[in-house]
């Protein structure tokens, strides 16, 4: 994986250091924190690839610091729980973590989750510089990412579902990208939400209806057969 940089985050020792010592036997650079103010610190200094992070630490906890991950970085999270905390690792899917390892675990498997997430995430597309801006125009639409909604030219507001906010945010920032569907998946961190999960095509299928004068002839979302979806327009910035 090119000498990835993770981070472990565990408030304990005897799981964080042998673990960060098998992650560099394996060719990654590795960093470790003992708690979430350690490694938000780790996180603003440092490019980190991916996060492995325990949910149960003293003070803040792993569900928080996933949540602020999120908020800030596309950085791929893998939470380490224990058997019985199923609620927490549901509820940390819902706020975006890519995966979970149960404790104890085979530090083999978490090896091979990791480098499935790191491959996953090095073949997503680079964002378009444009994404930065919360207006984004494209064909006869405002797409307005901090009220998520779509303006029209007569001025008349859409109201979009997470799902379809989401959906449209990824292939708004690759405009004339090909997306596979696996692609779309992880760019809308549908793998970790049960009801979007290998469900794109009918997310596609509802968001047409919204922004396609024609969805049953579509030009603004175009299929490619066997390659997933393509954003046909081109986007711009307005204030």
């Amino acid at each position: 994986m090119d000498h990835a940089h993770v981070l472990v985050v565990d408030d304990h020792r005897d799981i964080r250091d042998p673990l960060a010592a098998y992650l560099k036997r394996h060719d990654l650079r590795v960093s470790v924190a003992a708690d979430a103010a350690a490694a938000r610190a780790v996180l603003s200094g440092s490019a980190i690839d991916l996060v492995i992070l325990d949910v149960m630490m003293p003070g803040e906890d792993g569900l928080s610091l996933c949540r602020h991950i999120r908020e800030v970085h596309d950085t791929p999270v893998i939470l380490l729980t224990a058997l019985a905390e199923q609620t927490d690792r549901i509820v940390g899917l819902e706020i975006g973590a890519d995966d979970y390892v149960v404790k104890p675990f085979d530090p083999r498997e978490l090896l091979a989750r990791v480098k499935n997430l790191l491959r996953r995430a090095r073949a997503l597309p680079r964002l378009r510089d444009a994404s930065d801006g919360s207006r984004l125009a494209f064909d006869r639409w405002v797409f307005d990412t901090d009220r998520r909604e779509l303006v029209d030219a007569a001025g008349a507001a859409v109201a979009l579902s997470t799902a379809e906010f989401r959906l449209l945010c990824a292939l708004t920032n690759h405009p004339r990208i090909v997306l596979s569907r696996d692609q779309l998946l992880d760019l809308t961190k549908g793998r970790a939400a049960d009801g979007f999960d290998r469900s794109i095509d009918n997310q596609v299928s509802r968001l047409r209806r919204k922004l396609e004068r024609d969805p049953a002839d579509p030009e603004l979302i175009k299929t490619v057969w066997g390659g997933g979806y393509v954003r046909a327009s081109d986007v711009r910035t307005v204030s």
